[in-house]
């Protein structure tokens, strides 16, 4: 199984409307998003990628095609990667969100969270556990992969690996334009960096 580098995207405008964008069209970087891309192509360039893996929203696409330019790698999009399925809640105000008092099981209990005519916390870990573990099981252990997609399906699919408390997720870090580095084996996972953002203070293993 690879080295994973599960890649957040760079920022977008929707951010600064103060509302949730979920899985919405037409979400895109904007200028310091597209520059947090570059940046990654820039620090990710004598990485020997054998693939490049992406959530189809914009965002991500976006984030992934400067890693993919000038490589002979095709990004391949996968629904399973997409952003947490947030239902009635999708673009909906945050400030509108936190007065509801389903807004405090979001941060102190989302091993229980439903959102309304969306997915559970759960089904997205799932979903994106089952597809990393999918893109691992077809690649070798010196491999390294690049998955571009979003902070929450990060999270827990780092949650998930280390075998954390769904409930604590949230206690990790993931910024726009950040690489977490996972190594899996058929033995366990292992963290080797978390939220990290060009330029890196570390090196990546190559072959």
């Amino acid at each position: 199984m690879p080295l994973l580098l599960l890649i957040r995207h760079g920022e977008n405008e929707y951010v600064k409307t103060g509302k949730m964008a979920g899985r919405l069209p037409g979400v895109h970087l904007n200028e310091r998003g597209r520059q947090q891309a570059a940046d990654l192509a820039k620090a990710l360039v004598e990485v020997p990628l054998k693939a490049i893996y992406s959530s189809p929203l914009e965002r991500a696409v976006e984030t992934a095609e400067p890693i993919a330019d000038g490589r002979k790698i095709e990004i391949q999009l996968r629904p399973e990667l997409m952003d947490n399925d947030i239902g009635a809640w999708q673009g909906r105000s945050l400030k509108a969100l936190r007065r509801l008092k389903k807004w405090k099981i979001v941060q102190q209990a989302p091993s229980r969270f439903t959102f309304p005519e969306g997915e559970s916390f759960i089904q997205t870990q799932t979903r994106v556990a089952s597809c990393l573990d999918g893109i691992a099981a077809s690649y070798r252990p010196k491999d390294i992969v690049a998955v571009v997609f979003h902070a929450d399906p990060i999270k827990l699919a780092v949650a998930h690996y280390l075998g954390m408390p769904l409930d604590h997720f949230q206690r990790l870090g993931c910024d726009t334009g950040s690489v977490t580095v996972l190594y899996l084996s058929e033995l366990g996972a292992h963290l080797i960096r978390l939220n990290q953002r060009p330029p890196f203070d570390f090196k990546i293993p190559t072959k």
